[in-house]
């Protein structure tokens, strides 16, 4: 995987890590903005001269991250080469353990404001959870793994202020997901029934019609090859391979 991170010479840099001489990194987790506004792998190069709105976000997780003594994060805007086939379906079949490895994950929530808050008694100001309950982010496809897979989830809103985190707002989350608590407290999701897991996933939206598909492979702990184009044949294919791990579970359970 690639982590950003700075150079000796003070320049926003990729790295690309192997196995187990990954570094402990800050994972980034956030909806994408309209098309152009995102920083992109190619971008990195030109971090000086390039004035995308992504950049806010590429700036808020380094900080965080440097907050929490990391040198590396890893946002998947830029650290993926899309225009690369093979790379891009190792990235997707890996992105559920890469949550879930990433020392911190930050929820960024780009329309959950605080700019109105109570300065003189900021603890017991709640001014932002009715635009906390109906942030895009738990309506996207995508983030539903970035919640689940990581040990830990800390969100912010936009002006980068901490609201909480998956455990000090679990009522809150439960509420607006549907998710078992359970699973949210990092319960082995082998524990969960297929019906249960496509209820966390009901009502969620993603921008290609494959990719309702495709965020759900952490979630059963399963390998497809990406074939955009397909449309409602991802997610049949993704069904037939619930099904094939099912029986080898159960022939595996058979035999003892």
């Amino acid at each position: 995987m690639r982590l950003l991170h700075r150079d000796d010479e003070g320049n926003l840099v990729l790295t690309e890590f192997f196995g187990d001489t990954v570094p402990p990194y800050a994972a980034l987790s956030h909806t994408w903005g309209a098309a152009g506004e995102e920083v992109i792998l190619s971008d990195i190069a030109n971090a000086q001269t390039c004035h995308k709105r992504g950049w806010e976000k590429i700036k808020f997780c380094e900080k965080q991250a440097a907050s929490h003594g990391l040198k590396y994060f890893w946002v998947d805007t830029c650290c993926i080469d899309k225009s690369s086939s093979a790379e891009l379906t190792e990235a997707i079949n890996s992105m559920f353990r890469w949550y879930r490895e990433a020392a911190r994950c930050y929820a960024f929530l780009a329309d959950v404001s605080t700019a109105s808050q109570d300065t003189t008694n900021p603890l017991s100001d709640e001014s932002w959870k009715p635009a906390f309950r109906k942030s895009r982010w738990f309506t996207r496809g995508w983030t539903l793994q970035e919640l689940i897979a990581p040990a830990s989830v800390e969100f912010f809103s936009v002006e980068g202020r901490l609201l909480g985190d998956k455990k000090s707002l679990e009522n809150e989350v439960r509420s607006i997901t549907g998710i078992d608590i359970q699973a949210l407290r990092g319960e082995e999701l082998s524990g969960f029934s297929i019906a249960q897991k496509m209820a966390w996933v009901s009502g969620r939206n993603t921008t290609r019609k494959e990719d309702q598909a495709y965020c759900l492979l952490g979630i059963f702990d399963i390998s497809m090859t990406w074939i955009y184009g397909e449309g409602d044949k991802a997610f049949r294919r993704l069904e037939r391979k619930i099904e094939e791990s099912m029986n080898v579970v159960q022939t595996s359970n058979n035999k003892r």
